[in-house]
């Protein structure tokens, strides 16, 4: 067991583990069994009555424990107004809960002033459960009493790094295609393990690099903290630290300016400037 550092957020993280209980059974439930039908929300992205469901348990116990706090959730939206704001995605990982895959996870986070300040992500098909308190340090194990602190690794080379991300899609929409893909030769290593679980697999020191083009504030809020009390960093593709961004690079902070230069939008006229191009 390692004893966990004081955070003036331990309180929330207590109740944050409490609720990810309570939705754990719950998902799980619905996952074993497979009864539940698949809708298709406007973005196209597929939505079930579990995510619906492990959202409303999610509030109700917000509600109840947090009142004065705002709630901002991806299947309901925002409600309350504040400082302080808990930013959930009920089931981070929908297309594989609905194909049977185990990679998903429920997310929970506090955000402060903008900042993540409290993050727990809980993968329950994994049996695997991360978390971090601003100042606290970061952990993973099966509850507060049964954990492993987080580390970083310390790769300090492109060419011995791993890179995690979840599809090819939203970099070419983006105008990053090539330069992404001259970036998964640069590596070591790449592999797709999508999701919230790249940026697990960073806090964890398994995965040296993680990054998606395409993000919205629930997915990345409660990794945030994870991986930077882990010792690593967590910015948008332009280096905004934190989540504020549509997209996300994570690293162990010795490969993240590399990293953003790498993955920068790519030229449009890349061969205009060659020795011998045509003026």
């Amino acid at each position: 067991m390692t004893q966990h550092m004081t955070s003036p957020y331990t309180e929330d993280l207590r109740l944050a583990h409490t609720i990810a209980d309570a939705v754990d059974a719950q998902t799980m439930a619905a996952f074993t069994a497979m009864d539940f039908e698949v809708e298709t929300k406007p973005d196209l992205s597929p939505v079930t009555a579990a995510d619906r469901g492990a959202e409303e348990t999610i509030r109700a116990h917000l509600t109840r424990a947090r009142g004065r706090d705002a709630i901002y959730g991806e299947e309901f939206g925002s409600t309350g107004s504040g400082p302080r704001r808990w930013v959930i995605d009920p089931i981070d990982g929908t297309k594989n809960f609905v194909r049977g895959v185990p990679v998903w996870a429920t997310l929970i986070a506090l955000v402060e002033e903008g900042q993540p300040v409290m993050g727990v992500v809980s993968a329950p098909a994994l049996n695997r459960r991360w978390w971090a308190a601003k100042d606290g340090g970061a952990y993973t194990g099966r509850n507060l009493m049964k954990a492993t602190q987080l580390e970083v690794s310390k790769v300090s080379e492109l060419s011995d790094a791993s890179f995690s991300y979840s599809s090819l899609d939203g970099w070419r929409e983006r105008g990053r295609s090539r330069n992404f893909l001259e970036f998964t030769d640069a590596v070591w290593r790449t592999r797709a393990y999508g999701d919230f679980w790249s940026y697990m697999m960073v806090a964890e020191g398994a995965v040296d690099v993680a990054a998606e083009p395409e993000l919205e504030l629930y997915d990345m809020a409660a990794l945030v903290p994870i991986v930077t009390e882990a010792g690593g960093r967590f910015t948008s593709l332009d280096g905004e630290e934190g989540c504020s961004g549509a997209d996300a690079v994570a690293t162990n902070g010795l490969l993240h300016e590399a990293v953003l230069s790498r993955l920068a939008p790519d030229d449009p006229t890349p061969w205009a400037q060659e020795p011998g191009a045509e003026q």
